[in-house]
């Protein structure tokens, strides 16, 4: 059924919360602000980072933007790394990559940032193209970067395409461009708030959402 399967890249494709919240955390300090719980930053993962400094720490345009420079300060060099593939995910991707799927990655990361993360893991050979945001904050949103993707890749038999994500950006995204989606709760996003957002499928796992994808 599906021939396209685009991924979403933290925590759908890898757990980067220890990377991200403590770049997070650096950017806060960096900005006058001491958070000592880097578990309190965990919302930071999966939407763009000027609307989270902005919806939670109250951040003007300018300031979020200063406070982005200082977060890629530390995760352009350490942070990029502080982070894991989520166990038998490579497996998945190499099977469905032998099975003539196209694997594309759709990521509100910084398209730089996410080839290097999956360079760095070795991921980035099973994929035909990777999107994410630009650097200098265009094209941030969930729905513009599928867009972008399919664009880019001359898709146009949606019937074919699915989605795969942690959080309800991704399923909002999927949507708005008129594609299935397949929401993981594995990742940052709960049960809950995916359930709210109603994705076509919900998996708990990595050898659900393999096994799923077998069936369809």
């Amino acid at each position: 059924m599906y021939e396209i399967i685009l991924f979403d890249l933290d925590g759908t494709l890898t757990d980067p919360k220890i990377g991200i919240t403590s770049s997070v955390q650096y950017a806060l300090q960096k900005m006058g602000i001491k958070e000592k719980d880097p578990d309190v930053l965990i919302p930071f993962i999966g939407p763009p980072l000027l609307a989270s400094f902005k919806e939670f720490y109250h951040m003007s345009d300018q300031e979020a933007v200063q406070a982005i420079g200082y977060y890629r300060e530390r995760f352009s060099v350490t942070g990029l790394y502080e982070n894991k593939v989520y166990a038998g995910m490579e497996e998945l991707l190499a099977s469905l990559k032998n099975q003539g799927k196209k694997l594309i990655v759709a990521t509100s990361k910084p398209t730089e940032f996410s080839v290097q993360i999956l360079e760095h893991f070795g991921l980035k050979q099973y994929f035909a193209a990777i999107v994410g945001s630009n650097l200098d904050g265009t094209r941030t949103e969930k729905s513009d970067v599928i867009e972008f993707a399919l664009i880019g890749e001359n898709i146009t038999d949606l019937s074919k395409v699915v989605m795969i994500g942690d959080r309800k950006y991704d399923i909002s995204g999927a949507k708005k461009n008129h594609i299935d989606v397949i929401a993981v709760a594995y990742g940052y996003g709960s049960q809950e708030e995916l359930a709210a957002a109603d994705p076509n499928y919900i998996v708990l796992s990595v050898s659900e959402l393999a096994s799923l994808l077998g069936r369809l």
